[in-house]
């Protein structure tokens, strides 16, 4: 089983996933742990109840759930012990042997607790989690999960309770808690935080080596003060572009830089980590989108990020790295992870394997100061755990005014998207953020548009060569929407097609899969495959588009408009969709007539 923390990660860890006491609490009548007399089922964690895969598969609704397991951990002396959650929907109280240790809310992102004071010395530990995820909330970040009992056009059945890994790990009294690394392509230099948690000696020092392919090129130690490490270590720069770009992270050139971090004390290793980072830049200069200082055309596709067994869950680290080499195999250099902020252990493999990631927060769908201030709760706490991964390019807090319905006559929706933005450009200044991304544009460093049209040509004649971006963004309204909002013309930011396609197809000997849904629908693959080809084709070669976005991968559910089956079976052969991405298909193959 891989880390759960790809970027800060220690020898020694105990994974808990497995099988859990579960029970349904439907009235909410239990407060703590001893309320419970029975617990008449077994989960398998880290799946969640509404998922087969967790040995139960009961989709109804359900507004809390309880959790327990034994495990045996027998703690070193003077070692504290974390225990950690990568994500519990939605608000989770955790006990240790009966004691309260941790409360957080938000369903996306991870939490700890110091639980070693409270281990026995030897002997079975015990661990019970309240979660409250109440299904008709539309106050609280959820993304696609449906809020009526059955899955309807766009949403998906909904995620309770954990559904990333738990685990535990031991540290020194005095360790790192918190890395961040920050790319300066500019300056050939990469930035280096570390944030200190424990009593602070004098002599605390972090030494830092940072190897390529087994390359060394940094070897340094730095003093601790007040708990912080913050440094810019600067690269030998080779010069000429030829030398750079061997060092330079891309999709097509994956290269990570391995760092080992030991935390010293008296010249003593107290704490040893090994994480990585890359050497990138992720930038937009007028109307086009720059990767490394030069001009990268985005080729995305949309990923829901959903299993048909496992829902939101990766069934395995296996399983993640296969939707990133899928991607890649159709040709895309790219994912907009859509309404979901996905597992690390696929962002490792994009980093990994080289593919873009844009971060995408999940809506709310009502606007309200509860909602507000939910939303902007977790969306800082997703930051700050994606900041790091090189994959990660673009910002995403609102899709499509979902949360914000009325941003073209209420002021504090309109606020609330410039909020949001420049809380993002302030949190990390150093990438793109879309601050409503499809339409109603204000607030933004690129302009995504979301355009369904099913005909080729007319979308050809839409944003073709004849057509100025003034009388676009004056005249055109995709979805029945305006591009962007009176008082914030577009001012030459890049214009990328965040979202088209979603042609339906659904192979009628299949009995295991009914999708009813889609933007449009053909009932022959050869139709399909013509379809979806010139689509591509099109906003592939549109020159006015920084890059496009198809929607989507997989399909999902009733949402039955994937390239792949949701057992991840291509429909079209992969080697063809690339071709039309990459534009390379022979002339005339991707003629289209309009029926």
């Amino acid at each position: 089983m891989e880390y759960p923390r790809p970027l800060l990660q220690r020898p020694e860890w105990l994974s808990l996933n497995g099988p859990w006491r579960f029970t349904f609490d439907v009235d909410g009548r239990y407060g703590i742990p001893s309320d419970i007399e029975t617990w008449p089922l077994t989960i398998e964690v880290p799946f969640a109840p509404e998922a087969s895969a967790s040995g139960i598969g009961d989709t109804g609704f359900h507004k809390v759930c309880w959790y327990q397991r034994d495990f045996e951990f027998r703690p070193e002396p003077g070692k504290k012990v974390l225990l950690h959650f990568g994500a519990v929907d939605y608000l989770a109280h955790v006990w240790v042997n009966d004691m309260l240790v941790a409360r957080h809310r938000g369903g996306f992102t991870p939490f700890s607790a110091d639980i070693g004071h409270l281990l026995v010395p030897s002997g079975n530990q015990r661990v019970t989690v309240r979660v409250e995820d109440d299904p008709e909330d539309l106050e609280k970040p959820r993304g696609k999960q449906d809020w009526r009992p059955e899955p309807h056009a766009i949403w998906y059945y909904r995620t309770t309770g954990i559904w990333q890994t738990v685990w535990l790990e031991q540290v020194p009294q005095t360790y790192v808690r918190r890395i961040r690394w920050s790319p300066h392509l500019e300056r050939w230099e990469i930035g280096f935080e570390a944030f200190i948690l424990g009593p602070i000696a004098d002599e605390l020092e972090v030494q830092i080596r940072l190897s390529s392919d087994g390359d060394l090129l940094v070897e340094d130690r730095y003093r601790v003060i007040r708990g912080e490490v913050h440094r810019r270590i600067a690269l030998s720069d080779p010069g000429i572009d030829d030398f750079r770009n061997d060092l330079l992270w891309s999709p097509e050139h994956p290269r990570l830089i391995d760092a080992e971090i030991k935390l010293l004390k008296g010249g003593e290793v107290i704490d040893n980590i090994t994480s990585y980072t890359a050497l990138r830049s992720a930038k937009v200069h007028r109307d086009r989108f720059l990767l490394n200082g030069r001009l990268y055309p985005l080729k995305l596709v949309l990923d829901q990020g959903y299993w048909p067994d496992t829902l939101m869950t990766p069934p395995s680290s296996e399983a993640a790295r296969r939707d990133v080499e899928l991607a890649k195999a159709m040709g895309f250099n790219g994912v907009r992870k859509h309404q979901k902020l996905e597992d690390p252990r696929y962002l490792y493999w994009a980093d990994r394997l080289g593919l873009v990631v844009w971060a995408e927060m999940p809506s709310a769908f009502r606007f309200t100061t509860r909602a507000v201030k939910r939303l902007m709760r977790e969306w800082t706490e997703a930051i700050e755990r994606d900041f790091s991964h090189p994959c990660v390019i673009v910002w995403v807090p609102f899709n499509e005014s979902w949360g914000v319905p009325d941003l073209t006559a209420t002021q504090a929706h309109r606020d609330a998207v410039h909020a949001f933005y420049h809380l993002t450009k302030t949190l990390d200044p150093d990438r793109p953020v879309i601050g409503n991304d499809g339409w109603e544009s204000s607030a933004t460093d690129i302009i995504g548009i979301h355009d369904y049209d099913n005909n080729p040509q007319t979308l050809r004649e839409r944003y073709g060569p004849q057509v100025k971006p003034d009388e676009l963004f004056d005249r055109r309204r995709p979805g029945g929407r305006i591009l962007t909002l009176d008082g914030y013309p577009h001012r030459g930011q890049p214009i990328i097609l965040t979202e088209f396609g979603g042609v339906a197809y659904v192979n009628p000997e299949d009995e295991s899969h009914r999708g009813t849904w889609g933007y449009f629908r053909h009932n022959t693959l050869e139709d399909f495959e013509k379809l979806v080809l010139a689509l591509i084709d099109v906003a592939r070669g549109t020159a006015m588009f920084s890059g496009f976005c198809y929607t989507q991968f997989a399909d999902t559910f009733q949402e039955a408009n994937g390239l792949l089956y949701p057992d991840r079976t291509p429909k079209i052969p992969l080697e063809k969709v690339a071709e039309a991405v990459r534009g390379q298909v022979e002339e005339g193959a991707l003629h289209w007539e309009s029926t």
